[in-house]
């Protein structure tokens, strides 16, 4: 007959040990030991520090709470009076001082992909790195795949391949998880050249491609305009389609412009393509072009505008291998009494184009073109971005096609001015050996702004299953769709609604926009039971909290209730990057 198994008098078994975790800077942890044995226990917590075993002082309880400032091990100690003393295991606390605006407040420590891996094409013989980082507590579990398939003994937070052959080419991704939940990195490409595919010579590539697009249309004292709601989205597609990181932001402020812009600016580099692009009021006065925010007053000044030119000389300070600036606005003075900005031009430089959608004092007209409306511009625009020729080919296409137009002979014509000294294209390949690590710093700044919360599965006290989705047509407009995925056979008339804490005013609800951005948004085939439109996320400076009502009439008391669950969503999209933030040092006015 077995008996159960006894403590010896004396003896002190550690039941629960602490965990290893991975947390960002300044982020409140605790650690844990539970210890079972005679007699009173006491604690005490170590860590090592320059290699010697120290004290943590005052840590003399079972739960060890510190604010994590750098990475360090920690070991605590359990004894009783009989001097008895046993050890728990170390663990790690890795601390990253990295991005961390998409973690929710409300985290739980289930796994959080703080960076993804990048997308790679290097040549046959050289080495691959690809690098992905999350959160977790306990501290996350890599596993590397590579077309689907588990990769062995690929289990950490850097998969590296050494003389990488045309095996090794593929679709690679990680799975992060811990005890709490698992999470999947995004599917990023690894092309390998052989001698025989190499580019000719005369090819170009760039290091990378960064797209800032705005359009304003709401404006508080102007006339209001349609065309950016398409114009903005459909040339979003289509450059990112051509592998440029884009963020797309409607109706912003003047600080709010000249935040989004300098942000964009600092993520330039040598090597680097750079596109700006808006649609939206605007004027030129002796040679200088302004883009109109929506809070410039009547009338307006240079002071209450931003000016085209600076943007251009910051992108050039950056010694980029090609700036672009597209711009689908007015170029017609009304005010003579203003003087213009002074700006002091840099030194000659290549390869800068502008692309005006008029000329010199000259009207931009939007169309009706079926049921949506658009710059004429940008509509033929749209039409050529995605040819494989030189810019200013494109440019030349485009205005070809707007001179044979006939709903703006003779109104507008568009306008080419370049420094173009190479045939760059905005089809370029991006080739980014030896720039991982600019690399590496543009992901973690800008692809954030175009991170969408998870789908989140709600199940409500009277058996009603509801899920919240999200999706986003711009970097600072998310809209939250609620289904119902299950009624019970014991409710009736069930309904559910959405709102926002903080509330976030639909500024794109009046006639016209709204449905005109619904149509870019809806599929025909999904049918949610309801939607709330967030706008004007890069004022967004707390995190997002979505409440789901949930109301339904109870078959057996015949009472209409009403239900509520939250859901943290953080700081999505372009909220992340903190435009309100904008350094006071910035010299694009």
């Amino acid at each position: 007959m077995s008996r159960p198994c006894r403590m010896m008098i004396g003896e002190v078994v550690i039941v629960s040990h602490p965990v290893s975790m991975c947390v960002p800077v300044n982020h409140t942890v605790t650690l844990s030991v539970r210890a079972e044995g005679t007699g009173l226990l006491q604690y005490q917590w170590f860590t090592n520090e320059a290699n010697v075993v120290c004290e943590v002082f005052g840590a003399n309880e079972a739960d060890l709470t510190v604010k994590a400032k750098k990475t360090r091990p920690y070991v605590c100690r359990v004894n009783n009076h009989f001097n008895k003393a046993v050890f728990s295991e170390w663990v790690k606390l890795k601390v990253l001082d990295i991005d961390k605006s998409g973690l929710p407040s409300d985290w739980q420590g289930e796994p959080h992909i703080a960076v993804n891996p990048d997308p790679q094409t290097v040549q046959r013989g050289t080495d691959v790195t690809l690098r992905c980082t999350a959160f977790g507590i306990p501290t996350p579990h890599y596993q590397w795949y590579r077309n689907g398939q588990e990769l062995l003994k690929k289990t950490g937070d850097t998969l590296q391949i050494v003389g990488a052959t045309e095996e090794d080419a593929g679709s690679y991704l990680c799975c992060i998880s811990n005890v709490l939940e698992e999470r999947w990195t995004e599917a990023v490409e690894v092309l390998i050249s052989t001698a025989q595919q190499e580019l000719p010579s005369a090819a170009f590539t760039a290091t990378d491609k960064v797209a800032l697009l705005i359009g304003n249309l709401n404006y508080s004292n102007h006339p209001k305009l349609m065309a950016p709601v398409v114009d903005v989205h459909e040339l979003s597609n289509h450059l990112q389609h051509l592998g440029f990181r884009v963020v797309s932001l409607l109706d912003l402020t003047r600080e709010e412009m000249l935040a989004s812009i300098m942000h964009f600016i600092n993520l330039l580099d040598k090597g680097v393509y750079g596109l700006f692009y808006y649609a939206g009021h605007g004027y030129e006065h002796a040679g200088r072009n302004y883009l109109v925010a929506i809070d410039a007053p009547q009338p307006y000044g240079p002071e209450n505008c931003v000016c085209v030119q600076r943007i251009m000389l910051s992108m050039q300070k950056k010694h980029t291998a090609l700036s672009v600036i597209l711009l689908d606005t007015c170029r017609k003075w009304y005010y003579q009494d203003c003087l213009p900005s002074c700006l002091m031009p840099l030194g000659p430089s290549g390869n800068t184009v502008y692309g005006y959608a008029t000329c010199e004092d000259a009207e931009a007209f939007e169309v009706q073109d079926g049921r949506k409306s658009t710059g004429i511009f940008t509509k033929y625009l749209n039409m050529h971005i995605l040819e494989s020729e030189k810019v200013t080919h494109v440019l030349e296409k485009v205005s070809e096609d707007l001179g044979r137009d006939a709903l703006v002979t003779g109104k507008q014509v568009v306008e080419i001015k370049h420094t173009l000294k190479e045939p760059r294209s905005l089809a370029d390949p991006v080739r980014t050996t030896g720039h991982t690590r600019e690399l590496h710093l543009r992901d973690i700044c800008w692809s954030q702004a175009n991170v969408l919360p998870r789908k989140k599965q709600m199940l409500f006290l009277c058996g009603v299953e509801v899920q919240v989705s999200f999706s986003a047509l711009y970097s600072n407009v998310l809209v939250v769709f609620a289904t119902l995925k299950s009624i019970c056979s014991h409710i009736q008339d069930c309904t559910v609604t959405l709102s926002s804490l903080p509330a976030m005013k639909d500024i794109f609800s009046r006639p016209g926009t709204s449905l005109e951005m619904d149509s870019l948004l809806f599929n025909p085939l999904d049918n949610p039971d309801c939607t709330l439109r967030i706008c004007s996320l890069q004022k967004l400076k707390e995190s997002l909290v979505i409440k789901v009502d949930l109301h339904y009439t109870h078959m057996t008391s015949n009472q209409r209730q009403t239900e509520s669950q939250q859901v943290d969503i953080g700081r999505p999209l372009v909220a992340s990057c903190k435009l309100y933030k904008r350094s006071p040092l910035s010299t694009i006015r």
